[in-house]
């Protein structure tokens, strides 16, 4: 049983002491991350610097579609936080980012093992013995080995090579959890959006089935004015085909309003045909969408905060290919209990231990590991980039819905004096023809401009809506930054 021992020497516990001093001076390699600056505009472009610092205290404090003041708005974005699958997804992956830390993190501490091992050999060979004939014959015998032992072995992190992949492990996870927040946002906006599209389609369908009597009531009049011989059967044809025209707008409406209930349905997570949506008279009012300044946006837009998040993972990747240049040292140990007898395995003589380090440097590795740094670097500035112009697009995107916003605002001005006109022109121009003085061609034409002038103010309405939504994605919704720290 001694030669199976291994007698730890005298020097080998001054190398650990050694290697542990080491490793509590222990460095971080690699550049520390700080945020680039990006050129941040000091007030909005389309709005008064005044107008943002004016007091919001009629905003709800809740969800940011809250605003549009609709509970069945409210119970649709609950059920797509519940049941929506893309929002699975998200969470999905970010609970995989999470657990890459914890993967990372493990590398920190020693691994420990367990061994168990049992083994029978023969060991041949001849050998003289008398029996009692005093004839000689040959022995052999086998012999059966025991063994139980832990192992464990730790790699001293000297240069922060592992502190390294935790911490970029740690950034990937925030930007997951940002990736996270800006897919919520999006199903959120996206679900609001058709669903106000939808209650526009519901506009425009009453004021299609308004159209349809209305020219239905033409017609009747055109043809008793045609039987008592007063206008052309010309009159009678125009007035049919413009009902006819005014029926088949109806049917495709009714068809963009089941696309459109389609759409809510995959969005709260449910089939299309467990969906419907009940047609109501009253649309929502146009919300006031509370704004913050511009420097404020950097920290509200969950897509700049997943960008800069994978920055500084890429900032971490150059400290662990810096680190991954130097020598790696090492701790390993064994210890247990060996033995020829199964009962007395757990005897002073039976017990075996080792404990040592080792050093490790690759000498030549044809510029294998500059190259990986090269990469890392690279691979941050490109990070870098990506961020910038993260930060450019969503300053694009208020500045886009603010101008929106103000420019549709002054056209519905314009629009709703243009629709009072046309209903104005219409009720003059079918009273003339009820007195003979005008053709019914007048009477077709004032009532084509008073059905375009009526879906256009519903249309610009809808347009009005889904540039507040978009305005309120824009600006990040109710996302914070700081909220990924606890994360």
């Amino acid at each position: 049983m001694n030669a199976r021992r291994v007698v730890a020497r005298s020097r080998l516990p001054a190398a650990v002491a050694i290697s542990a001093v080491l490793a509590l001076a222990g460095c971080t390699l690699g550049p520390n991350y700080a945020r680039p600056e990006v050129v941040v505009p000091e007030n909005w472009r389309e709005l008064p610097p005044t107008k943002i610092g004016e007091p919001r205290d009629d905003q709800p404090r809740g969800p940011w579609w809250q605003l549009f003041n609709d509970p069945t708005l409210d119970a649709m974005e609950r059920d797509a936080e519940a049941a929506n699958q893309t929002l699975r997804v998200a969470e999905a992956n970010y609970r995989q980012a999470r657990a890459a830390v914890d993967v990372a993190r493990s590398a920190e501490f020693p691994t420990l093992g367990a061994s168990a091992n049992v083994q029978r050999a023969r060991a041949g060979g001849r050998g003289s013995s008398s029996n009692s004939s005093g004839s000689t014959g040959s022995t052999s015998g086998s012999i059966t080995t025991y063994q139980l032992g832990l192992d464990a072995a730790w790699e001293l992190d000297l240069w922060g090579r592992i502190r390294r992949q935790v911490e970029s492990s740690s950034e990937q996870a925030r930007a997951s959890a940002a990736d996270l927040e800006n897919t919520r946002l999006s199903i959120q906006s996206e679900l609001a959006t058709d669903y106000l599209q939808l209650r526009i389609v519901d506009a425009a369908e009453r004021v299609l089935l308004d159209t349809v009597q209305a020219y239905q009531r033409s017609l009747t009049l055109t043809e008793n004015r045609y039987n008592a011989g007063v206008v052309a059967r010309v009159d009678v044809v125009q007035a049919q085909s413009q009902l006819l025209s005014a029926q088949a707008s109806l049917i495709d409406i009714r068809a963009s309003r089941a696309q459109l209930e389609h759409a809510i349905a995959i969005l709260t997570g449910r089939p299309p045909a467990n969906v419907t949506v009940a047609a109501v008279e009253a649309m929502p009012a146009l919300p006031q969408v509370p704004l913050s300044m511009p420097s404020e946006l950097l920290e509200r837009r969950p897509d700049v905060a997943a960008a800069e998040r994978r920055m500084a993972a890429a900032n971490a990747q150059i400290g662990a290919a810096t680190a991954a240049m130097f020598p790696t040292v090492s701790l390993s140990g064994s210890g247990g209990y060996a033995g020829t007898s199964l009962a007395r395995l757990f005897s002073a003589p039976a017990l075996f231990w080792s404990i040592g380090s080792s050093l490790a440097q690759p000498l030549f590795d044809a510029g294998l590991r500059l190259a990986q740094r090269e990469e890392a670097i690279a691979a941050y500035d490109a990070s870098v980039a990506t961020y910038r112009q993260t930060v450019l697009t969503a300053f694009r995107d208020v500045e886009d819905n603010l101008a929106a916003l103000r420019i549709l605002g002054e056209e519905a001005d314009v629009q709703d004096r243009a629709l009072a006109a046309a209903r104005q022109s219409l009720e003059l121009t079918t009273n003339q023809y009820r007195a003979g003085l005008v053709g019914f061609l007048n009477v077709v034409v004032v009532q084509a401009q008073a059905l375009a002038a009526e879906r256009d103010a519903i249309n610009l309405r809808g347009r009005r809506y889904a540039a507040n939504i978009a305005l309120v994605k824009a600006l990040g919704g109710g996302f914070e930054a700081s909220t990924l720290a606890s994360r």
